[in-house]
């Protein structure tokens, strides 16, 4: 058997270990283990499992990893999540739908300092959920608009995925960042577009409430500048130079200890457990990329993406279509696959094929990153309606498909906007990186 019927039948054997619920790291590491010994032999099939932990634990780039996840959780346990709500909903007072803008907008700031969908997802249905329910609000517009604005936490920088991407296709992760923020704040305007359209079919599903003072909003508004000031200096200092990445992410997570604890909402307790959260999520991160580094050498041994690349030539696909197939791809894949094994098994495979087309790899990690914000919230996997419903149990799961429905427009207004505006990705990191 020749080393490309050897890589067809390792990814064939992946998906079916995926489907069978072995983790998505375990499956990886076995089927790029198994396949290069296939291939190239046992011996130099142990030398990659031995030669893969030391590249990743002693590689510079994921130091970045644990160091913003520390920032958002800090940043969570001091309760900014909380003020970033109070003062969304400040600005949109006395507009019927102000609590839904709101989450949407919160989920979005939040996002700028956590960088995680699945955190932004739980910590805004507590908070916003609640809120909305005591003013009348119906479940399905107010947890359809945490589950859409949640998904915001991947693209507006910083953001894991992101880093992962970079790590996986050697580019630089202030690019990616920038790259990231047009998209992610359009994306956000878009959702609350879908949300004045679903509150203007239906009103009854968002009640008009009075006006708050002006001193009473302005208040609340001013009470994020510790967010405000986060944000400007982490990612502020990265886009103007000042930084590294992870020079960033230190001054990020440091600064988030210091305006937790000088805001009072930063407990000892709560700085020891966001610690301990980091290090538990960093390790199952650095497993899986470990095996992901494994199964990319069987990828390369295989002979994968030449074969991708001469199979495409041979269709004449131009690559508009080619781009429109992988969407319809990666769509299907996010029905039963979190985001980042989409970019540790198929970005090795992909990105060559998306290059030869004429694309720019920096432009195709943000295309990668709004599909895998739609996975999170399209039926009927999608772990952001999972992780809702896992914090308000009694509102049936059909109800929350209901309410994210209409909300699935924006990531695809955004993916044809892309498409036909690749500047909208790639103007920023390109002015601000000559």
């Amino acid at each position: 058997m020749g080393s490309g019927m050897i890589g067809l039948a390792g990814m064939a054997g992946l998906l079916v270990l995926i489907l069978l619920r072995v983790p998505v790291g375990i499956a990886m590491g076995l089927v790029g283990f198994f396949g290069y010994a296939a291939i190239d032999g046992w011996g130099k099939a142990l030398s990659v499992l031995g030669q893969a932990p030391f590249d990743v634990a002693s590689g510079y780039t994921l130091t970045v990893v644990p160091l913003f996840i520390v920032m958002g959780d800090l940043a969570l346990r001091a309760g900014m999540s909380a003020k970033l709500y109070d003062a969304s909903r400040s600005l949109f007072f006395g507009v019927r739908g102000a609590q839904a803008y709101a989450t949407i907008g919160a989920c979005a700031g939040f996002g700028a300092i956590c960088g995680s969908s699945l955190a932004t997802a739980a910590t805004m249905t507590r908070i916003a959920v609640p809120q909305m329910r005591h003013a009348g609000y119906d479940d399905r517009l107010s947890t359809g608009s945490v589950a859409a604005g949640g998904s915001l936490g991947i693209l507006i920088p910083p953001s894991i995925p992101f880093v992962v991407y970079a790590l996986t296709t050697q580019e630089s992760v202030p690019r990616l960042f920038a790259a990231g923020l047009i998209p992610g704040l359009l994306l956000t305007v878009l959702y609350m577009t879908v949300a004045w359209a679903v509150i203007a079919a239906r009103p009854e599903w968002a009640p008009k409430q009075e006006p708050q003072h002006y001193g009473a909003r302005l208040r609340e508004i001013a009470s994020v500048w510790d967010v405000a000031l986060l944000f400007a200096v982490t990612i502020g200092g990265l886009y103007a130079g000042w930084f590294t990445p992870t020079e960033a992410a230190a001054v990020g997570a440091f600064g988030a200890l210091v305006l937790g604890a000088v805001s009072g909402g930063l407990s000892w307790v709560g700085t020891l457990e966001s610690f301990r959260a980091a290090i538990t999520t960093t390790c199952m991160l650095f497993v899986i990329v470990i095996c992901a580094v494994i199964f990319s050498y069987f990828v390369v041994q295989a002979q994968l993406p030449v074969l991708l690349v001469g199979w495409a030539q041979s269709l004449n696909l131009n690559p508009i279509g080619l781009i429109c197939i992988l969407i319809a791809f990666y769509i299907l894949l996010g029905c039963f696959m979190d985001g980042l094994g989409m970019i540790l098994i198929t970005v090795p495979v992909f990105l060559p094929l998306v290059v030869a087309s004429g694309y720019d790899p920096i432009w195709f990690g943000v295309m990668l990153v709004v599909l895998i914000e739609l996975g999170l919230i399209h039926p009927p996997v999608g772990m952001n309606i999972f992780i809702i419903q896992a914090q308000v149990p009694d509102v049936p799961v059909l109800k929350i498909y209901q309410g994210i429905v209409p909300f699935l427009a924006a990531p695809f207004v955004l993916l044809v906007l892309l498409v036909a505006f690749p500047q909208i990705a790639l103007w920023l990191p390109g002015y601000l990186f000559k």
